[in-house]
């Protein structure tokens, strides 16, 4: 399976977040090197925008030999589906590059389910949401996108996933299933979209229970 980042330097709340340190180390770097270690994903792809001010971005993945593909900035929909077809992947994995605390366990899990599903649009876990975001997973249908692009609004396009949620009845969308999930997932975030989540994040995880966080393990 192919997973695809979606990530930019530009954000509003918090510019330059993806490269912003932690414990001495960028929470993008955290994020691949959790994902390196899933044997079920076999490529990692960081799709990024066009824009000259995400050349810090795709300067410091490459030093990392992470591969990287660059589209439009606010149609997010359109550069992660010009990212699959470049990847000639048929189903792709989407992750928001604000997730340096994601858990393997949760994708490995999902990769396994989807294996047995038949003629499935989009897999996922956040439809109904059962996890806190930091922890979103959802595995696309590459052609599914590409036949709604011209579909959505500007918005949707932003969002990626939320047309199809919004007309759910229409698309084969199943949902993660398990045996037990948390009950306290809403007041957890684990998605790092301000400086304040990143210290609330440093006040709650030292180093050593930063590295090894596993949500299902929690």
């Amino acid at each position: 399976m192919i997973i695809i980042i979606q990530a930019r330097l530009g954000s509003k709340r918090f510019s330059e977040k993806v490269l912003t340190k932690i414990y001495n180390k960028p929470l993008i770097e955290y994020m691949i090197e959790r994902l390196k270690k899933n044997k079920g994903i076999k490529k990692i792809v960081v799709s990024t925008t066009n824009k000259k001010k995400d050349n810090k971005l795709v300067n410091f993945l490459k030093e990392k030999k992470i591969l990287t593909f660059r589209g439009d900035e606010d149609n997010v929909a359109s550069r992660l589906l010009e990212t699959a077809v470049k990847l000639k992947a048929k189903y792709f994995i989407r992750i928001s590059g604000d997730s340096p605390m994601i858990d393997n366990k949760i994708i490995s899990i999902m990769i396994k389910q989807f294996k047995v599903l038949k003629k499935v649009d989009i897999f996922t876990n956040v439809f109904p949401r059962i996890f806190p975001k930091g922890q979103s997973v959802e595995i696309i249908k590459t052609k599914i996108l590409k036949e709604n692009l011209k579909k959505m609004s500007d918005l949707e396009k932003e969002h990626v996933t939320q047309f199809f949620y919004k007309n759910s009845k229409k698309f084969n969308i199943k949902n993660l299933s398990l045996n037990k999930t948390k009950n306290n997932f809403k007041k957890l975030k684990f998605a790092i979209d301000t400086k304040r989540d990143l210290k609330n994040l440093t006040k709650k995880f030292n180093k050593k229970d930063f590295l090894k966080f596993s949500y299902l393990e929690k």
